[in-house]
Protein backbone atom coordinates (compact mmCIF):
# COMPACT_ATOMS: atom_id res chain seq x y z
CA UNK A 1 0.00 0.00 0.00
CA UNK A 2 1.46 3.47 -0.70
CA UNK A 3 1.46 5.50 2.31
CA UNK A 4 1.44 9.27 0.79
CA UNK A 5 -2.14 7.40 -1.04
CA UNK A 6 -3.35 5.81 1.92
CA UNK A 7 -2.32 8.97 4.15
CA UNK A 8 -6.03 10.69 3.96
CA UNK A 9 -7.77 8.06 4.46
CA UNK A 10 -5.39 7.06 7.81
CA UNK A 11 -6.10 10.39 9.14
CA UNK A 12 -9.99 10.09 8.52
CA UNK A 13 -10.25 6.79 10.21
CA UNK A 14 -8.15 8.65 13.29
CA UNK A 15 -10.08 11.42 13.32
CA UNK A 16 -13.62 9.06 13.35
CA UNK A 17 -11.89 6.89 16.23
CA UNK A 18 -11.12 10.07 18.41
CA UNK A 19 -14.67 11.83 17.66
CA UNK A 20 -16.19 7.86 18.83
CA UNK A 21 -13.84 7.94 21.58
CA UNK A 22 -14.50 11.65 23.03
CA UNK A 23 -18.32 11.57 22.34
CA UNK A 24 -18.88 8.00 24.41
CA UNK A 25 -17.03 9.79 27.20
CA UNK A 26 -18.27 10.63 30.48
CA UNK A 27 -18.19 14.32 31.90
CA UNK A 28 -17.76 14.16 35.88
CA UNK A 29 -18.22 17.98 36.82
CA UNK A 30 -16.70 18.57 40.50
CA UNK A 31 -17.86 21.33 42.28
CA UNK A 32 -16.75 22.47 46.21
CA UNK A 33 -19.21 23.82 48.30
CA UNK A 34 -17.74 23.95 51.03
CA UNK A 35 -16.61 26.79 53.16
CA UNK A 36 -13.21 25.84 52.90
CA UNK A 37 -10.87 24.48 50.24
CA UNK A 38 -10.69 21.14 49.07
CA UNK A 39 -8.00 19.18 46.95
CA UNK A 40 -10.40 17.06 44.23
CA UNK A 41 -9.03 13.94 43.34
CA UNK A 42 -9.83 11.83 40.69
CA UNK A 43 -8.50 8.19 39.29
CA UNK A 44 -8.33 8.74 36.67
CA UNK A 45 -8.08 12.52 36.54
CA UNK A 46 -5.52 13.55 39.00
CA UNK A 47 -6.32 16.67 41.25
CA UNK A 48 -7.17 20.12 41.00
CA UNK A 49 -7.06 22.05 44.45
CA UNK A 50 -11.09 23.70 44.56
CA UNK A 51 -11.69 26.67 46.75
CA UNK A 52 -15.09 27.66 47.58
CA UNK A 53 -17.32 27.69 44.74
CA UNK A 54 -15.03 26.93 42.22
CA UNK A 55 -15.30 23.28 39.50
CA UNK A 56 -13.36 21.05 37.87
CA UNK A 57 -14.53 18.82 34.50
CA UNK A 58 -12.89 15.55 33.74
CA UNK A 59 -13.57 13.09 30.74
CA UNK A 60 -14.05 9.60 31.73
CA UNK A 61 -13.30 7.29 28.85
CA UNK A 62 -15.87 4.43 28.39
CA UNK A 63 -15.46 1.19 29.84
CA UNK A 64 -13.42 2.55 32.90
CA UNK A 65 -13.82 0.67 35.91
CA UNK A 66 -12.99 0.79 39.84
CA UNK A 67 -12.55 4.70 39.13
CA UNK A 68 -13.40 7.22 42.14
CA UNK A 69 -13.56 10.42 43.05
CA UNK A 70 -12.71 12.23 46.76
CA UNK A 71 -11.98 15.29 48.09
CA UNK A 72 -8.73 16.01 50.26
CA UNK A 73 -9.00 18.71 53.37
CA UNK A 74 -6.06 20.72 54.90
CA UNK A 75 -3.25 19.98 52.13
CA UNK A 76 -0.18 21.91 51.52
CA UNK A 77 1.60 21.45 48.51
CA UNK A 78 4.75 22.71 47.05
CA UNK A 79 5.50 23.96 43.03
CA UNK A 80 6.19 21.09 42.06
CA UNK A 81 3.01 19.64 43.58
CA UNK A 82 4.68 17.74 45.88
CA UNK A 83 2.93 17.96 49.70
CA UNK A 84 0.43 16.34 52.20
CA UNK A 85 -3.13 15.99 52.86
CA UNK A 86 -4.85 15.63 56.52
CA UNK A 87 -7.10 13.15 54.79
CA UNK A 88 -7.41 11.47 51.57
CA UNK A 89 -3.85 12.01 50.60
CA UNK A 90 -2.54 10.06 47.62
CA UNK A 91 1.06 9.30 48.17
CA UNK A 92 1.76 13.07 49.01
CA UNK A 93 0.62 14.21 44.90
CA UNK A 94 -0.98 16.75 43.80
CA UNK A 95 -2.24 14.96 40.54
CA UNK A 96 -3.26 11.82 42.14
CA UNK A 97 -1.98 8.76 41.04
CA UNK A 98 -3.16 5.98 42.45
CA UNK A 99 -5.83 6.07 45.67
CA UNK A 100 -6.77 8.21 48.56
CA UNK A 101 -5.48 7.09 51.96
CA UNK A 102 -8.44 6.76 54.37
CA UNK A 103 -10.78 8.39 56.03
CA UNK A 104 -12.39 9.58 52.82
CA UNK A 105 -15.51 9.85 51.60
CA UNK A 106 -15.61 8.54 47.76
CA UNK A 107 -18.06 8.52 44.87
CA UNK A 108 -17.28 4.80 42.22
CA UNK A 109 -17.76 4.08 39.04
CA UNK A 110 -17.60 1.77 36.41
CA UNK A 111 -18.79 2.91 32.95
CA UNK A 112 -20.50 0.63 29.95
CA UNK A 113 -20.84 -2.26 31.93
CA UNK A 114 -22.92 -5.39 30.88
CA UNK A 115 -26.26 -4.29 29.58
CA UNK A 116 -25.06 -1.17 27.95
CA UNK A 117 -25.12 0.23 32.11
CA UNK A 118 -22.76 2.12 34.25
CA UNK A 119 -22.82 1.20 37.85
CA UNK A 120 -21.94 4.28 40.54
CA UNK A 121 -22.36 3.95 44.01
CA UNK A 122 -21.36 6.21 47.17
CA UNK A 123 -18.79 4.72 49.90
CA UNK A 124 -18.16 4.94 53.24
CA UNK A 125 -15.95 1.88 52.70
CA UNK A 126 -12.89 4.14 53.63
CA UNK A 127 -14.51 6.16 56.02
CA UNK A 128 -15.68 9.59 55.62
CA UNK A 129 -13.92 13.00 55.46
CA UNK A 130 -16.80 15.39 53.19
CA UNK A 131 -20.16 15.32 52.76
CA UNK A 132 -20.69 14.31 49.27
CA UNK A 133 -23.19 14.01 46.58
CA UNK A 134 -23.36 12.26 43.31
CA UNK A 135 -25.68 11.95 40.52
CA UNK A 136 -26.45 12.64 36.72
CA UNK A 137 -26.83 15.86 34.98
CA UNK A 138 -28.40 13.33 32.10
CA UNK A 139 -30.17 10.21 32.13
CA UNK A 140 -32.61 9.34 34.56
CA UNK A 141 -31.09 7.76 37.86
CA UNK A 142 -31.22 7.77 41.15
CA UNK A 143 -29.60 11.02 43.46
CA UNK A 144 -27.16 9.81 45.85
CA UNK A 145 -26.38 12.24 48.86
CA UNK A 146 -24.30 11.63 52.33
CA UNK A 147 -24.78 14.98 53.65
CA UNK A 148 -25.13 13.62 57.69
CA UNK A 149 -22.93 15.32 60.12
CA UNK A 150 -20.69 11.89 60.55
CA UNK A 151 -17.46 13.49 61.36
CA UNK A 152 -19.02 15.42 64.62
CA UNK A 153 -20.87 12.04 65.69
CA UNK A 154 -18.37 9.46 65.09
CA UNK A 155 -17.54 6.71 67.23
CA UNK A 156 -14.62 7.59 69.44
CA UNK A 157 -12.89 4.23 68.58
CA UNK A 158 -13.03 5.51 64.80
CA UNK A 159 -12.38 9.17 65.18
CA UNK A 160 -9.20 10.70 63.03
CA UNK A 161 -8.06 13.20 62.39
CA UNK A 162 -10.50 15.28 59.80
CA UNK A 163 -12.67 12.81 59.75
CA UNK A 164 -14.26 9.61 60.67
CA UNK A 165 -12.74 5.77 59.35
CA UNK A 166 -14.71 2.57 58.77
CA UNK A 167 -14.58 -0.10 60.92
CA UNK A 168 -12.34 -2.17 58.59
CA UNK A 169 -9.65 0.44 58.44
CA UNK A 170 -9.05 0.21 62.33
CA UNK A 171 -9.38 -3.65 62.81
CA UNK A 172 -8.55 -5.14 59.76
CA UNK A 173 -10.65 -8.29 60.97
CA UNK A 174 -13.70 -10.55 58.36
CA UNK A 175 -16.39 -9.26 60.59
CA UNK A 176 -15.38 -5.20 58.77
CA UNK A 177 -13.73 -6.29 56.17
CA UNK A 178 -15.39 -8.90 54.40
CA UNK A 179 -11.67 -10.53 53.58
CA UNK A 180 -13.05 -14.06 53.75
CA UNK A 181 -14.95 -13.55 50.42
CA UNK A 182 -18.98 -12.83 49.39
CA UNK A 183 -21.15 -14.31 52.45
CA UNK A 184 -18.48 -14.00 54.71
CA UNK A 185 -19.51 -11.02 57.07
CA UNK A 186 -22.54 -8.78 57.49
CA UNK A 187 -23.66 -5.22 59.20
CA UNK A 188 -21.89 -4.48 62.33
CA UNK A 189 -23.25 -1.66 64.86
CA UNK A 190 -20.57 0.03 63.61
CA UNK A 191 -21.21 0.22 60.03
CA UNK A 192 -25.34 0.77 60.69
CA UNK A 193 -24.02 4.12 62.32
CA UNK A 194 -23.36 4.99 58.84
CA UNK A 195 -25.60 3.36 57.12
CA UNK A 196 -28.43 5.23 59.64
CA UNK A 197 -26.94 8.31 58.67
CA UNK A 198 -26.44 7.77 54.58
CA UNK A 199 -28.64 4.84 53.52
CA UNK A 200 -27.50 5.03 50.09
CA UNK A 201 -23.85 4.76 50.52
CA UNK A 202 -22.08 1.23 51.10
CA UNK A 203 -21.36 1.02 54.79
CA UNK A 204 -19.38 -2.26 54.69
CA UNK A 205 -17.94 -4.15 51.75
CA UNK A 206 -20.80 -6.29 50.75
CA UNK A 207 -23.56 -4.00 51.35
CA UNK A 208 -24.50 -3.85 47.76
CA UNK A 209 -27.97 -4.72 47.88
CA UNK A 210 -28.56 -1.34 48.70
CA UNK A 211 -25.78 0.48 48.02
CA UNK A 212 -24.70 -0.05 44.36
CA UNK A 213 -27.18 1.38 41.76
CA UNK A 214 -27.01 1.82 37.53
CA UNK A 215 -27.68 4.61 34.96
CA UNK A 216 -27.56 3.85 31.40
CA UNK A 217 -24.28 4.52 29.50
CA UNK A 218 -23.66 8.08 27.98
CA UNK A 219 -24.81 9.71 31.17
CA UNK A 220 -22.78 12.61 32.91
CA UNK A 221 -22.25 13.34 36.14
CA UNK A 222 -21.78 15.91 38.85
CA UNK A 223 -19.63 15.44 42.12
CA UNK A 224 -20.63 18.10 44.52
CA UNK A 225 -18.25 18.34 48.20
CA UNK A 226 -20.69 20.04 51.03
CA UNK A 227 -23.99 20.14 48.37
Amino acid sequence: MNLIKSLPLLISILSTTFLITFSNAATFDITNRCAYTVWAAAKPGGGRRLDSGQSWRINVAPGTVQARIWGRTKCNFDGNGRGQCETGDCNGQLECQGYGRAPNTLAEFALNQPNNLDFVDISLVDGFNIPMEFSPTTGVCRNLRCTAPINSQCPNELRAPGGCNNPCTVFHTNQYCCTNGPGSCGPTPLSRFFKERCPDAYSYPQDDRTSLFTCPAGTNYRVVFCP
